[in-house]
């Protein structure tokens, strides 16, 4: 596959696939005029770190990562620095919850101060309930 179709099929720009390239995250071979050429697994691939990048992992991290995916092959050293970006992620889930848990509960008061039309001040006093 071309870099182009790549990117549209994965919903990134080429320039992401050449930085990915960059930083040893994805391989291409070039063409005798220069073109690159993926493996059809690449917008799967890409799609994955675009996940790893969006879940805040670092280029770093994923590039001891990839290599345990595809063969199934792990270090002690990469399992241990897997299981850091694992219990990061998990804190970071934690931390979301609860966030996702005190906004229902000013939408929830603020859609019940809103019903009883007492609309002045009722964001105020729903943060309030929700604290």
């Amino acid at each position: 596959m071309r870099i182009g179709e790549v990117a549209a099929a994965a919903g990134v720009s080429p320039r992401a696939l050449r930085y990915y390239e960059e930083q040893g995250l994805l391989a291409s071979v070039r063409s005798p005029s220069g073109q690159r050429h993926y493996a059809e697994d690449a917008v799967e691939r890409v799609r994955w770190i675009q996940r790893l990048y969006a879940a805040g992992v670092p280029s770093s991290a994923i590039v001891d990562l990839l290599p345990c995916v595809h063969t199934g092959v792990a270090t002690q050293a990469m399992v241990e620095r897997l299981t850091d970006q694992l219990e990061r992620l998990d804190a970071q889930l934690a931390e979301l919850t609860a966030t996702r848990a005190r906004l229902a509960a000013v939408v929830g008061a603020a859609e019940e101060y809103a019903g009883a039309g007492s609309g002045t001040g009722a964001c105020e006093e729903a943060e309030a309930v929700a604290s």
